[in-house]
C-alpha cells in the first residue's frame, strides 16, 4: 500500500520560493537547529569525506559550518533544496535542485546526511529514511532536527476552537508532527543502528498571533496540507482565535506565547565495525562483583 498523501508538495515549493526573499526575517528557528546540529556533530571524532544536506534552504547550515571549529570534519557538502530560489542564495560550490522524497543518489555513497527541519513536511517520512540509509556508506551518519508534536500546539487549538464558534465547522490548517517516541522507532524500523533522539522546546514571544502567522508565511512554513481547507480565515475567526490566544497564553506583559519543539535525530547505518550489544548471558563477570555488592536474593 502506498502512504497517504498529506502534503502538497508542488505547493511547498511554491512557498518556499516564495519565503526566499524574506526568510533572513524569520529564520531564528532554524539558527536553533542548525546549532543543535553542529552540537552533535561537534561530539564524534571522525572526517566525513562527501555529506548531503537536504533542506538546505539559503545555505545557513554551510556558513555556520565553516565559521565552527569543526569545519575541517566535512569535506565536500552537497546542498540539496527543492527551492531554486532558495539554493541561488547559497554560496556551496556544489548544490542540486532536489526533492527529498526522491533522493537521486545510488547506494553506498555518502559519509553523512542532514537536514535541519525539513523532513516534518514530507508523504513518506519512513521512505525517505529507507534512501537515506541506501544513501550512507557503511558506518555512515545521518542527522536530522524536525518539528515536533508540541509545535504550536496554542495556534492549533486557538484556531480550531475559533472557527468552530464562527462557522460551525473546521479543517486542519496546522500540519500534524511526529512524537519524539514514535522517531526513535521509526529510526530502527528502517534499518539504521544506535539511534539517539533529543527533544528542545522553544518557546517564543510575540506582540499578537497575527504576527506569529506572518513569520510562519515569512519562514515557508504556512498550511500545505492536502485536504486544507478552500475557505480562508475571514475578520471574524481572525478576531475570535486572537482573542482566545490573550485569554490563555498570555505573559505578564501581555505577549503570546507560541511553543515549538525542535527534535533531533540521529542513527548510523550498520556495519561491522560497530560495537554490538552482548547476548543475554554472554556478560563474563556478573553484575554484582562489577558493583561491589553482596547479590540477595528477591
Amino acid at each position: 500500500m502506498s502512504p497517504p498523501r498529506l502534503f502538497d508538495r508542488r505547493l511547498l515549493s511554491r512557498r518556499l520560493d516564495r519565503a526566499a526573499t524574506t526568510f533572513a526575517q524569520a529564520q531564528f528557528l532554524r539558527e536553533r537547529s542548525i546549532e543543535d546540529l553542529l552540537h552533535s556533530l561537534g561530539a564524534i571524532n571522525r572526517r566525513f569525506d562527501l555529506a548531503l544536506e537536504i533542506g538546505a534552504r539559503d545555505g545557513g547550515l554551510a556558513r555556520a559550518l565553516a565559521a565552527s571549529p569543526d569545519a575541517g570534519k566535512i569535506g565536500l557538502l552537497i546542498e540539496a533544496d527543492l527551492s531554486p530560489k532558495f539554493l541561488d542564495q547559497a554560496q556551496g560550490s556544489a548544490r542540486l535542485i532536489m526533492d527529498e522524497e526522491q533522493l537521486p543518489l545510488g547506494d553506498d555513497r555518502l559519509d553523512l546526511v542532514v537536514s535541519p527541519l525539513s523532513l516534518h513536511a514530507v508523504n513518506d517520512l519512513p521512505g525517505v529514511l529507507v534512501q537515506i540509509r541506501r544513501a550512507l556508506k557503511g558506518d555512515g551518519l545521518f542527522v536530522a532536527s524536525m518539528f515536533g508534536g508540541e509545535t504550536l500546539k496554542e495556534l492549533r487549538g486557538c484556531l480550531m476552537e475559533a472557527e468552530l464558534e464562527v462557522r460551525g465547522g473546521y479543517g486542519p490548517r496546522i500540519a500534524p508532527f511526529a512524537e519524539a517516541p514514535d522517531l526513535i522507532e521509526l529510526l530502527r524500523r528502517t534499518g539504521f543502528s544506535m539511534p539517539v533522539v533529543d527533544s528542545d522546546r522553544v518557546d517564543v514571544s510575540y506582540e499578537h498571533p497575527l504576527k506569529l502567522m506572518a513569520d510562519l508565511r515569512l519562514m515557508g512554513e504556512s498550511n500545505v496540507l492536502i485536504d486544507r481547507p478552500r475557505k480562508g480565515l475571514n475578520r471574524a475567526i481572525l478576531q475570535r482565535m486572537s482573542d482566545l490566544y490573550f485569554e490563555r497564553f498570555a505573559d505578564e506583559e501581555g505577549r503570546i506565547i507560541a511553543t515549538f519543539e525542535i527534535i533531533t535525530l540521529s542513527g548510523w547505518k550498520p556495519h561491522e565495525s560497530q560495537q554490538k550489544p552482548l547476548r543475554p548471558g554472554s556478560a563474563k563477570m556478573r553484575l554484582a562483583d562489577a558493583l561491589g555488592v553482596k547479590e540477595g536474593k528477591l
